[in-house]
């Protein structure tokens, strides 16, 4: 079509947008005895018959009689009224209610609706509408506006366990009762009080599948009573008994297009249950002109009290797919919202799906419902769980189902794949389900014997990691940030530099390999200047030292910072120091996911560490057989943040809290030796970079061997059996480690006697 220069990308593609969502609902109408004669006959291919018999094959008044028929059907007495089509008849529900002037159309557009026509769009599933209206948003536009779709199993993920699987076992259970027809009775009843709303609806998938599958459910309940009362007479009326209706299903989305497109998609998606209900007893309820929808409010769902929407009872069910985006990736605007529901529990680290946790939170303050979301996996790591479901569970919600991990990919993010997890979420929630992934890929399997499930997605009790100042077991060593310059560069020696500087015979006394994240990771070479031992003759002698020591000084005093300034007057040396005098453990601050351990290197003193690493002395290598266990980084993965993807060292997170066991000097020995096995291992490949040997394609046999022997040591630390060795036991041991090192401790009192702490 030939829009006029005039219209801008976004009125062309809003219009396109209407303009394919109306054809498709009238092909839909076609195929589905939507249109009826005045004696209530269906009238099949009704829009077909307009296309083909009263457009020009030219197409040249195409446009124009599309126009008139889309504004004939949103007026009272249908196309009839102006003699367009006798059949099409007052639609109503606002999918016709905007004025649109299409313009000239051409013969290829004509022959592809008609090509359309012929296709049977009885089956549609009406989320193919959202489809359609994300494939015409360009790519930018639906990252900002935060749309991303989700998969009918996705969505099931969902609803199933949050509660639809109670229902059909209700349904079920019912089979086997004496008064059969009166649990029936009673569970039909249950259907047609829930209430059901997506406070982020988008172009309402999560509605979609609700309504259709409580629809099933009930056209099931509906068959057996028939049963039972036998095939002599109707137990009810089959058009006017319905529980489950389009007005008990709610709506919020921020953009007011694809709120018109959940609206009609939900009738779509009841007329076609109700020719399922026709299919089975004969007759269905007749819906033109549309009276009764589900009702899809755009507005903003973080700045709308959703009690105005729909009133919070035991009944109402919330589920859905906010947006989820980082500090780093939202709006400031998005950021105001995230501060304004969390009010004095904001977090920085709060993503902002969070805030539709919030809004749940108070929404059901003094009911009962059930809610759940689809949600970024971080909210289920780092510092944020404390913020987080500190606030769930003062609010008396419990873990009622979960997801753990999968991957999803979504435009709305900017293609990458998205780690999520779903979390639903009652007061009074029964046996939890939980289901888990051998692959990130993979299908869920539901686990087994779950008692309570923690923030982390564990089975166990509800613990919630707190960074400590100190390690739990003091066996581990501490941990500090490596060395900070502040120097505007003038310490440190780049490769191109470091001829001229090791030139100067003085300079070259105080050169040190200096290594930062990338000369850790991917043996990279560079050097700095260590003058801490430096006398100042030597600095005033050498031209090279000399003239960079007053480069930092120059620099330093320049800074906003005083403390900053002060430094200026120790120019010669790093801001911060933390170097230690013995061997140490140099580790990273990131590392990636896809690495089997957490890649770390131990340095003679002499080698100078970056802030861009932690650092612990680690004279014997235990530091370093410890946290390349694979109990260490379960317990990174389980509790630590992330950066994007990457997994994210906190020294006060993640290792002062790793729950390790008091480890006497045998069982120290033997785990030192395993260690030294590993670092033997890696010398076999001198040359290779160690990010590059722990990719899972490059790793050596003898290394994953050594590895096995070191986890053989270390799991005997936490009496980890062979059975237990997958990520979810591992959690769990680690867990209940972590509680014992944590309870309050008994203590002494005036008398003598012993008294909790």
């Amino acid at each position: 079509a030939a829009y006029p220069a005039s219209y801008g990308p976004a009125k062309r593609d809003h219009e396109i947008s209407i303009v394919l969502a109306r054809l498709l609902f009238l092909m839909f109408g076609d195929d589905t005895e939507m249109w009826q004669d005045q004696q209530g006959e269906p009238v099949p291919d009704a829009f077909l018959e307009f296309i083909h018999v009263q457009t020009p094959a030219d197409a040249s008044t195409l446009g124009q009689q599309l126009t008139e028929l889309f504004e004939a059907l949103d007026t009272p007495g249908g196309a009839a009224a102006r003699g367009i089509n006798a059949a099409l008849p007052h639609i109503n529900g606002g999918l016709f209610r905007e004025k649109i002037t299409l313009p000239t159309l051409s013969k290829d557009f004509r022959q592809a609706v008609l090509d359309a026509c012929v296709v049977d769009w009885s089956t549609i599933s009406p989320a193919i509408f959202g489809s359609m209206f994300q494939s015409v948003r360009d790519a930018q536009t639906r990252r900002e506006l935060c749309e991303h779709y989700t998969s009918e199993e996705n969505i099931l993920k969902t609803l199933n366990p949050l509660f639809l699987d109670e229902l059909r076992a209700e349904f079920h259970r019912a089979r086997t009762m004496k008064d059969e027809k009166g649990v029936l009775t009673r569970l039909w009843k249950r259907l047609g009080d829930i209430r059901y709303m997506d406070p982020a609806c988008g172009c309402g998938n999560f509605i979609i599948v609700a309504f259709r599958e409580l629809r099933d459910l009930e056209l099931r309940i509906m068959e057996r009573l028939q049963e039972l009362a036998g095939a002599s007479q109707l137990a009810f009326d089959p058009t006017l008994a319905l529980k489950v209706t389009l007005d008990h299903f709610y709506g919020i989305e921020i953009d007011e297009w694809p709120a018109r497109i959940a609206e009609t998609a939900m009738f779509l998606v009841d007329r076609q249950c109700d020719l399922k209900l026709k299919e089975r007893f004969g007759e269905a309820p007749q819906r033109l002109p549309i009276q009764t929808q589900a009702t899809i409010v755009a507005t903003s769902a973080l700045s709308t009290d959703w009690a105005t929407i729909l009133a919070p009872t035991k009944d109402v069910v919330i589920a859905g797919n906010p947006p989820f985006l980082g500090i780093s990736l939202r709006s400031d605007e998005q950021t105001a919202e995230l501060q304004e529901v969390w009010g004095p529990r904001y977090h920085g680290t709060l993503d902002y799906v969070t805030g539709w946790y919030a809004k749940a939170i108070d929404y059901f303050q003094n009911d009962s419902g059930r809610w759940a979301f689809v949600s970024t996996n971080s909210i289920t790591q780092g510092e944020v769980v404390a913020p987080l479901f500190s606030a769930i569970f003062d609010g008396g919600w419990k873990i009622s189902f979960a997801h753990r991990t999968f991957r999803w990919t979504s435009e709305a993010v900017g293609g990458a794949a998205v780690h999520c997890v779903i979390l639903g979420f009652q007061k009074d929630s029964g046996r939890p389900r939980l289901f888990a992934y051998e692959t990130i890929d993979g299908k869920p399997i539901e686990v087994t014997d779950v008692t309570n499930i923690t923030p982390y997605l564990t089975d166990g009790p509800t613990i919630i990691v707190n960074p400590t100042t100190r390690p739990l077991n003091l066996q581990l060593g501490e941990v500090s940030y490596g060395n900070k310059p502040t120097d505007n560069g003038c310490l440190i020696v780049e490769p191109a530099d470091y001829d001229v500087v090791v030139a100067d015979p003085i300079a070259a006394k105080y050169v040190r390999k200096f290594v930062g994240a990338r000369e850790l990771l991917h043996n990279t070479d560079r050097h700095c200047l260590w003058l801490v031992d430096a006398p100042q003759h030597d600095i005033v002698d050498s031209p090279v030292l000399k003239e960079r020591v007053e480069g930092v000084r120059a620099f330093r005093s320049a800074s906003r910072a005083a403390s900053t300034r002060e430094a200026a007057s120790s120019a010669h040396l790093f801001r911060q120091i933390a170097q230690p005098d013995i061997a140490y453990l140099c580790i990273p601050r990131h590392v990636s996911e896809n690495r089997p351990y957490f890649l770390s290197a131990r340095y003679d003193a002499d080698v100078i560490c970056s802030d861009a690493n932690f650092l612990s002395p680690d004279a014997d290598g235990f530091v370093f057989a410890i946290i390349s266990s694979t109990m260490f980084i379960t317990w990174q993965k389980a509790v630590g943040g992330r950066i994007k993807s990457d997994l994210r060292f906190n020294k006060l997170l993640t290792w002062n809290t790793f729950p390790l066991p008091h480890t006497d000097k045998q069982a120290r020995a033997r785990i030192i030796d395993a260690g030294k096995g590993v670092i033997a291992a890696r010398s076999l490949q001198p040359d290779v970079a160690l990010a590059d040997l722990y990719t899972p394609e490059a790793l050596t046999v003898e290394l994953m061997a050594a590895h096995d022997a070191l986890d053989n040591e270390v799991d005997q630390l936490f009496s980890v059996k062979a059975d237990d060795r997958t990520d979810l036991r591992r959690q769990h041991i680690l867990f209940q480690r972590y509680a014992a090192l944590t309870a309050p401790q008994p203590t002494q009192t005036s008398t003598g006697r012993r008294r909790r702490g």
